[in-house]
């Protein structure tokens, strides 16, 4: 915004200053026509000053004048500060400029200037007028809930690094679009490098992907702006592993029977679990196996029985054979073990009456919440369950579980029981001790299929 001023007044007294020469002076002097200024204008006006310094630049128009001063004056103070001036010749008139940078020890408040113009024989004119300098403090910053995840990984994994970068502007409050940078210290060294840039969100949360290639401490950094300081977040350790060449798995001689067999009778499922050796492949002894089942029309596998293995591999269960469908068997693997499955074996189940069709179900928008939490605070859990109705998916009331499985294990425990409202909506609470995955689990009825939500991963922090 530019402050355009235009007035004439009697000449006033002038401090010691700087004067400046116009190109045309010689041929002003000797005329008789009276100087005149006009056309002051100062550009920023305001001049605000919020952290970084900001140069004013003054200007000014003279007629028939040969000389020309341009002062100012601080609020409170009695001496004028002449400033450099120079001339730039537009035909009958001159165009002068000068320049002032203001910083944060700048005195605040209605500051005054003075632009004069000389003539050749002694006439002068003057302009006065005031402008404002705004000197602002620069906002404080904070880099909060900063995380690094998983804490422990092989080398080249990926871990996610989060955060939050909150301002002070009369309360602590998020500060979006603000680039943060994601730095790293590798353990043994002394200083952090720059791995990663990001853009905080309207929020204030930021996120990013980062390969872990060697043990050592991450952490954000936001190097400020001409309205807000830099900040730094809470250091969060990673450590990374060589990752061992892991030894394949298999399953062979899987199956299911008998089949066709009649809804209550016995089902035998066997299989053997086999480790790649040196020696070929041999028998993976004391080795957790899942069963799992699969209804017909459905997408969902569902776990039935689990068994460890013999000395040479071996496992086996016996169930009840309620549905058609197909079973499998799942290794999960383990640090130095790949997990393998079976091919999936369909039994068919002969039943006195026809199974009644059922339609599908899906929980959707599960969320964990906080991330991270502090150990033994409450989380809440939120989601849908719907149904696939004639008309669409729709909202739907039934109990849902919910499952936790903690880090670095591969069995889902349940927790809780929790209702669906009419809209199908979910809400559940319970407290955190671990850190680890999170899920809903629809079991289904009989008019629709089960299912389960996407899992969530919360990092619990003792701090």
């Amino acid at each position: 915004m530019l402050q355009r001023t235009r007035a004439i007044i009697v000449a006033v007294a002038m401090g010691a200053g700087a004067v400046a020469l116009a190109p045309s002076a010689t041929a002003v002097a000797g005329t008789s026509a009276d100087p005149v200024v006009s056309n002051v204008e100062i550009d920023p006006s305001p001049v605000v000053v919020t952290g970084s310094p900001v140069t004013a630049k003054f200007s000014f128009t003279t007629t028939a004048a040969g000389k020309a001063e341009f002062q100012i004056k601080a609020p409170g103070v009695g001496a004028w500060t002449s400033l450099d001036v120079k001339p730039s010749p537009h035909g009958t008139e001159t165009k002068w400029t000068a320049s002032r940078t203001f910083d944060a020890k700048s005195t605040a408040g209605q500051w005054s200037f003075l632009a004069i113009a000389h003539s050749g024989d002694g006439k002068e004119d003057s302009t006065r007028g005031k402008f404002t300098v705004d000197v602002r403090k620069a906002l404080d910053t904070k880099i909060v809930n900063f995380d690094a995840s998983p804490d422990d990984v092989a080398k080249g994994d990926a871990i996610e690094v989060t955060g939050k970068l909150l301002r002070d502007s009369g309360g602590w409050s998020g500060y979006g679009d603000q680039p943060v940078t994601i730095t790293f210290r590798e353990q043994g060294t002394d200083a952090f490098r720059h791995v990663a840039k990001v853009e905080t969100g309207r929020s204030g949360w930021f996120k990013a992907r980062v390969k872990a290639e060697a043990t050592g401490w991450w952490r954000a950094e936001f190097a400020g702006n001409g309205g807000a300081t830099s900040s730094v977040s809470d250091t969060d350790r990673v450590d990374v592993r060589n990752a061992p060449r892991a030894v394949d798995s298999r399953i062979v001689d899987f199956g299911a029977r008998p089949d066709p067999v009649d809804e209550g009778d016995r089902l035998s499922v066997r299989g053997r679990l086999q480790l790649d050796t040196r020696h070929g492949w041999d028998g993976y002894s004391g080795k957790k196996v899942a069963i799992l089942f699969r209804a017909n029309g459905s997408t969902r596998w569902d776990h039935v029985a689990s068994d460890w293995t013999d000395r040479y591999g071996r496992f086996g269960a016996d169930v009840t054979a309620k549905r058609s469908g197909h079973w499998r068997a799942e290794f999960a693997g383990n640090g130095g073990v790949k997990g393998s499955s079976s091919y999936a074996d369909h039994v068919t189940v002969r039943r006195n009456q026809p199974e009644p069709e059922r339609e599908a179900s899906r929980v959707i928008k599960f969320n964990a919440s906080p991330e991270p939490i502090r150990y033994g605070r409450y989380l809440k859990f939120t989601g849908k369950l719907q149904v696939d109705d004639t008309s669409g998916w729709e909202g739907y009331r039934a109990k849902v579980a919910l499952y936790f499985k903690a880090k670095g294990s591969h069995t889902w425990s349940y927790v809780k029981t929790t209702r669906s409202n009419g809209s199908g909506n979910l809400y559940t609470k319970t407290k955190a001790y671990k850190s680890g995955y999170w899920k809903f689990v629809f079991k289904g009825d009989g008019d629709f299929y089960g299912d389960s939500s996407q899992s969530d991963y919360v990092k619990v922090v003792r701090r």
